[in-house]
């Protein structure tokens, strides 16, 4: 159960669920829980009791660190004000 194994996230992802939707958090997950994994244990997309693997698709860990690096860069070139490669 996801409150046994993830008492941390569970209240954050049940939050969500409660004010979006359990398709709203599906379609979001990495963009707007999964993050808070860097401060407390999340459990994977397909870990979800609503996850449906026929339904919803899931990013593989290298994916993750793409988008990641992306959201990363495009905060630098707003910051600094200035366009990819220049």
């Amino acid at each position: 159960m996801l409150e046994d194994d993830y008492p941390g996230a569970a209240a954050y992802i049940q939050q969500a669920v409660d004010e979006h939707g359990e398709d709203w958090v599906l379609e979001h997950y990495y963009e707007q829980l999964y993050p808070l994994g860097r401060l407390i244990e999340m459990p994977e997309k397909d870990e979800l009791p609503f996850y449906d693997e026929d339904e919803h698709d899931t990013m593989t860990e290298e994916e993750r660190v793409e988008m990641y690096q992306s959201w990363a860069k495009y905060r630098e070139n707003l910051r600094t004000g200035t366009k990819p490669d220049e």
